[in-house]
């Protein structure tokens, strides 16, 4: 697991950089005040979608960090540092132990396991990021649905204007 999150975070910092320049070429080539709807709809979805993929890859790379203090072995290593928050101590007082840890990817996340069956999240994850992700990707996908229907419904006025001078010939 410690391989594959260094792995996504570069998938998802090279997607960003891919639709940040593909939104940024886009808006720029046509202007946004010149362009049709559809040009500039998908100009901004590619900006979403980059925003998220960056965001995502923030998340990550605080994931990663509190992944990479967890496994570092060595003195006071046990439990593990990334699972040490305000209140562990009382806890510990009471027996109650933190036994593994565990990372979600959706929502982006360092778990912490106790020996009572208890989990709880360590905060390693901006509170921002959770949130911002989704919200970026439906914007994303909304402008890009909105672009393909008014793509749609501008050819097919052009369609009806075509038959519609072919028919008066």
């Amino acid at each position: 697991m410690l391989l594959l999150l260094p792995l996504v975070t570069l998938v998802a910092v090279i997607a960003a950089v891919g639709l940040c320049g593909y939104g940024s070429r886009t808006l720029a080539d046509h202007g946004p005040r010149r362009a049709s709807a559809p040009v500039v709809l998908r100009g901004l979805a590619a900006l979403a979608g980059a925003g998220a993929c960056a965001l995502y890859a923030w998340g990550l790379l605080a994931v990663c960090g509190a992944v990479l203090a967890a496994e570092d072995g060595g003195t006071d290593s046990a439990p593990t540092p990334s699972c040490r928050t305000p209140g562990w101590s009382e806890r510990h007082l009471q027996g109650v132990e933190i036994v593994e840890y565990t990372v979600t990817y959706v929502p982006l996340g360092f778990v912490c396991e106790t020996s009572d069956g208890g989990r709880y999240d360590n905060g390693a994850v901006p509170g921002y990021v959770n949130p911002a992700v989704p919200g970026l990707a439906l914007t994303a996908a909304g402008c890009a649905i909105g672009a393909g229907y008014s793509a749609e419904l501008r050819a097919r006025a052009e369609w009806r204007e075509g038959e519609a001078q072919r028919g008066s010939s």
